[in-house]
């Protein structure tokens, strides 16, 4: 589950961010500065006080209330929209919301500031964060004995290479590979936001809405976003509740309304009145949007049904339809094509930067000692060579919170000591050097990936996962590679991906004034939340519904894909059904090209090049999603021509409330399945006689 999808407030910002680059010292180009002219300077407190036992007990809930969003999303169609700013505003309208209630009653309670706001955001996005990338939807789940059935017989897909998903190994599992990464990066996190002021695109854009939520302007808007998120959580909730009404069979209800006719809808083209997708659809660019519906069109619409009529030619006619030599090998490989051409660019892109991260990481001490020395130009200086107060307020916050290097040193030789010994007790595939390797080389990884997200918003941990599965699945051959592919990719994953998103946060604490310190409390803090809440939501799904049916409502693309994707480590390219590996070669020019083709170009046309990850998606899960989410970009539209100003800060506060509705409602409706209460009516659609 690696098609991570920004948001649309991620766009702004780092033009924003950019302009400040070309006019040094104007301190009205950097939106998160420009927010400080409203405030006088702060005083600065403990860094324990950021830290609070009703940010912590609002940070829990909104973890949980985003891990289970996220878990229905990766266990549909593993599309995850990024949700940071919608969990920054749901901890601010929650706090706000909390603080203004014991107003009313007369109780005195401590004032609710950004730095509050900022950890409980970062403790509740760690905490969802263990959703998507622990791997519950691809990597995890494609260990389990129903995706080895589906991957069907091969000398890669051996005996026995299978693991049922269990609550304490998958616990344990987490917490042996998930705190790594905090660590890895700790001693370089002054070089990576202040001495090299990399931007971090996602952590500027959260700064810069949590700057907002605090000033004048931002507390007005505050209540009518409460009360929009409010109604449109209530009206989701509801909506999605009625529709269980009516799904009282495998293909019923109003998620299969044949909306463009029954022809469109048995090539999965119909709106399936998902409140999820449509706010996914209102938070995504509409580029985003557009692009999943082209890549539906050119799959369901065009290419599976082409490819179908050679059924019994191109790949046997008595194969299953979920096996790698049937119609389900072009989809897999087709979809893993186009998301590696457009990493393929990504990749060249950033190789330059890649490159000198690694070797700066060699001697990033001896570069810090003469910029010291050198005195090199400070960029938020002003035009007359002195540093605003604020900036200075701000580099002495970032400094007073040093962690010491010895601690995450020691920590982290703790962490993979702890990893090598537990990893290859919980699967015996997996041999200890295989581990040791791993937790070697994440560092040197995690600085480039981190120095490339820094420049880019492009986290690139998830590539890094699939090369360390592709090599860990030759490496242990035949009778391991599957398992030792998949689990040590993913624990490559974590510690890679983790440590940018570390940083990300930092640059977030660094323009709200927050301590790193409390940062990296909250962090910890969130991840554990995640290590324990995550695989509780997943079991709770895994035991309610028929999780990974490539046939129904919970098709969990990703885990399929993952596992034959270490089946092609071990084996190489024999498993394909006929002209597979053609077709792929053709869609990866395809998506390179795209992607060359969005960088060259100029704005005003490149912002109409569809994106190859999003029309990735539909090859493997069908169009309905897709309308879905286009019907969200539509609202947004619409909304923008009517009132525009009311559309900037109503639309994620509206987004936010009908993805939270229909996700919540997945835990009572789970509860149900459980308790064996089925719905008392199946609503199909057939053809009049």
């Amino acid at each position: 589950m690696d098609a991570i999808i920004p948001d649309r407030t991620r766009i702004a910002p780092a033009e924003e961010i950019e302009k400040h680059v070309a006019a040094e010292g104007d301190r009205e180009s950097d939106p998160a500065l420009a927010l400080e002219r409203e405030r006088e300077l702060e005083p600065v407190g403990r860094w324990q006080d950021e830290l609070t036992v009703r940010g912590m007990v609002a940070a829990l809930l909104i973890g949980f209330i985003y891990t289970v969003i996220v878990m229905k999303i990766a266990l549909t169609t593993g599309l995850v929209p990024t949700l940071n700013v919608s969990a920054a505003l749901l901890s601010f309208l929650a706090l706000r919301g909390w603080t203004r209630l014991l107003d009313r009653f007369g109780i005195v309670s401590r004032p609710f500031t950004r730095q509050e706001n900022t950890i409980v955001q970062t403790c509740g996005v760690a905490c969802y964060t263990i959703a998507f990338a622990g791997g519950f939807g691809s990597t995890l789940l494609g260990l389990n004995k129903n995706t080895y059935e589906l991957a069907g017989d091969s000398p890669g897909n051996g005996p026995g290479s299978y693991k049922e998903p269990g609550i304490g190994w998958m616990t344990a599992f987490l917490f042996s590979c998930s705190f790594g990464g905090l660590l890895t990066l700790i001693p370089l996190r002054q070089v990576l936001v202040v001495d090299y002021k990399l931007v971090y695109p996602s952590g500027t854009a959260t700064a810069v809405l949590i700057n907002g939520f605090h000033t004048t302007q931002g507390d007005k808007n505050s209540k009518k976003q409460i009360r929009g998120f409010l109604k449109y959580f209530g009206g989701s909730f509801l909506w999605s509740f009625f529709q269980w009404f009516y799904t009282g069979g495998d293909v019923c209800g109003f998620v299969q309304f044949p909306t463009f006719g029954l022809k469109a809808w048995k090539q999965t083209f119909f709106f399936d009145f998902s409140m999820t997708y449509v706010g996914a659809g209102m938070i995504c660019p509409h580029i985003v949007n557009i692009s999943t519906l082209l890549g539906a069109i050119l799959s369901y619409g065009l290419l599976w049904p082409l490819i179908s009529k050679n059924k019994g030619d191109w790949y046997p006619a008595n194969e299953k339809e979920s096996s790698m030599k049937s119609l389900y090998g072009y989809k897999a490989f087709i979809c893993i094509a186009l998301i590696m051409g457009m990493d393929s660019t990504t990749s060249r892109k950033l190789l330059p930067s890649l490159s000198k991260a690694c070797i700066d990481s060699l001697a990033v001490n001896v570069w810090t000692i003469e910029v010291r020395t050198e005195g090199q130009h400070n960029p938020m200086k002003d035009v007359d060579n002195t540093v605003s107060l604020e900036d200075l307020q701000r580099d002495e916050i970032f400094r007073k919170g040093h962690i010491p290097s010895w601690l995450a040193y020691t920590g982290y030789a703790l962490l993979s000591a702890v990893a090598v010994v537990t990893t290859p007790i919980m699967f015996r595939q997996v041999k200890w050097y295989y581990v040791v390797i791993a937790y070697v080389v994440a560092p040197m990884l995690g600085f480039a990936n981190s120095y490339g997200t820094g420049l880019t918003d492009i986290n690139m941990g998830y590539n890094y996962g699939k090369i360390g599965l592709f090599v860990f699945a030759g490496w242990a051959g035949r009778d391991n590679g599957v398992v030792a592919g998949l689990v040590v990719g993913t624990c490559v994953k974590q510690l890679v991906l983790i440590s940018a998103d570390l940083m990300q946060d930092f640059k977030t604490s660094y323009l709200t004034q927050t301590s790193p310190r409390s940062m990296m409390v909250a962090q910890a803090v969130g991840t554990a939340m995640g290590c324990i809440v995550s695989p509780l939501t997943f079991m709770l799904f895994y035991k309610a519904f028929d999780i990974g049916n490539p046939d129904g409502t919970w098709k969990a693309p990703y885990a399929l894909i993952y596992r034959n994707m270490a089946i092609l480590g071990v084996e190489g390219f024999s498993v394909l059904p006929k002209y597979c590996l053609a077709l792929s070669g053709g869609f990866f020019a395809f998506a390179a090209l795209l992607s060359i083709a969005r960088d060259v170009m100029p704005h005003r046309y490149r912002k109409y090049v569809p994106l190859p990850m999003a029309m990735a998606v539909p090859f493997l899960v069908g169009g309905s999603f897709a309308i879905d989410m286009c019907v969200g970009s539509l609202v947004v539209f619409v909304w923008n021509k009517i009132n525009k100003k009311e559309a900037g800060f109503m639309v994620p506060a509206v987004a936010s409330g009908l993805i939270c509705g229909d996700g919540i409602w997945t835990f009572p409706s789970s509860i149900l399945a459980l308790a064996k209460i089925k719905p008392p009516i199946c609503m199909n659609f057939t053809p009049a006689p």
